[in-house]
């Protein structure tokens, strides 16, 4: 009866899940101090590169997320990052150049594929 009941125990909360969540994503020239100097939300065409900051909270154990980085709704670059506590900064990077001129986001996709959040910015 006691296994009965731990494997039902562990079928209804699995070991794996992670309860986190987003609480900011910020589009950003440069990160200083663990933090975003300024928030993008147009940007010049021109060479340079933008940071996605992200502030992840709630993770329950060591997990990871994806910065996933679409140009026009495609796909341009995935950066693999880690979550090692409840509450984690991170970001990723991407080289801005003169002919990407458009629409961009960053999505923010935990270790399932499930997106989290997303930020916005355009190249004019």
């Amino acid at each position: 009866m006691k296994r009965l009941f731990l494997i039902l125990l562990l079928l209804a909360c699995p070991l794996y899940a992670v309860a986190m969540t987003v609480d900011d994503v910020v589009i950003t020239t440069l990160v200083s101090d663990r933090a975003p100097v300024d928030r993008v939300e147009i940007y010049p065409a021109q060479q340079g590169k933008l940071y996605c900051f992200t502030l992840i909270e709630g993770a329950t154990t060591e997990t990871s997320i994806d910065h996933v980085w679409l140009y026009q709704g495609r796909e341009m670059a995935r950066v693999s990052l880690p979550v090692r506590s409840a509450k984690w900064r991170t970001y990723s990077s991407k080289k801005m150049i003169p002919e990407g001129k458009g629409e961009w986001e960053v999505r923010v996709v935990d270790s399932a594929g499930n997106e989290l959040a997303r930020g916005k910015f355009l190249v004019d």
